[in-house]
């Protein structure tokens, strides 16, 4: 259960024509300067043993990136150490907003998206990633992310 974005907020559809930008279901280059890698921010759900994830995706420094893309297909990956990253996905659920919070991106088993963990701070998103939502919590998320626009939250 959880909710995903297309792309890092700072894309814009006019890269697909540059050749150094792509984007890809898990990756992304701007302009050959900046780079991506999409993973998942796992919650929690309070007493159902299963966690709600927001896909989202962090930039990464070009020496981080190419150590990524260099074990992406390689098994046993799971065994390397965090790649920092800002977050580039701004979940406007939250507030203050989510763009740039510190996050360690933890490579999983091959076909596993990162698990995308936050700078423990007092940010909201920080603080449920850490203790966990309900499911009335997830059912406010649903509401809001499938009907914009509605004062659910």
């Amino acid at each position: 259960m959880g909710y995903s974005t297309m792309a890092p907020d700072v894309w814009d559809q006019r890269f697909a024509g540059d050749p150094d930008s792509m984007l890809s279901p898990d990756q992304c280059v701007i302009q050959g300067r900046h780079f991506f890698i999409k993973g998942l921010i796992e919650i929690p759900v309070i007493g159902r043993g299963d966690s709600f994830s927001w896909g989202v995706w962090v930039s990464l420094s070009r020496d981080n990136f190419a150590r990524a893309l260099d074990m992406w297909n390689t098994p046993g990956r799971e065994a390397e150490k965090p790649y920092f990253g800002w977050l580039t996905t701004e979940l406007s659920l939250y507030s203050p907003s989510t763009l740039n919070l510190k996050t360690n991106a933890h490579t999983r088993p091959i076909g596993r998206r990162p698990f995308i963990e936050l700078e423990p701070t007092d940010h909201p998103l920080a603080v449920e990633q850490r203790t966990g939502i309900t499911q009335d919590r997830v059912r406010e998320i649903a509401e809001a992310v499938l009907h914009p626009g509605r004062d659910t939250l």
